[in-house]
């Protein structure tokens, strides 16, 4: 099934790793990405403990990675850095 969000259509995406639904969101103009669709879920197991993934960061840090897709590229799929605490 697809729907608009912000003129765009979408299809309606689960996340692979929770399996809860993907939610659109408008990344910054400067990201080079239109609208994409992003797991918001704390509980998925790529979110959760994705803070101690990262390699050279700073240990004050508090950045993990949420799952998602661009839509614009056949719903690939990348690490969207996040802030995790």
């Amino acid at each position: 099934m697809t729907y608009i969000y912000s003129g765009v259509e979408l299809e309606e995406r689960n996340c692979p790793h929770c399996n809860e639904p993907l939610s659109p969101w408008i990344a910054p103009p400067e990201s080079g990405w239109g609208v994409i669709v992003v797991c918001n879920n704390n509980k998925c197991s790529f979110f959760v403990g994705s803070d101690s993934d990262i390699i050279n960061k700073r240990e004050d840090s508090n950045l993990g990675c949420r799952y998602a897709e661009n839509p614009d590229n056949k719903y690939t799929p990348f690490n969207l850095l996040a802030w995790c605490k």
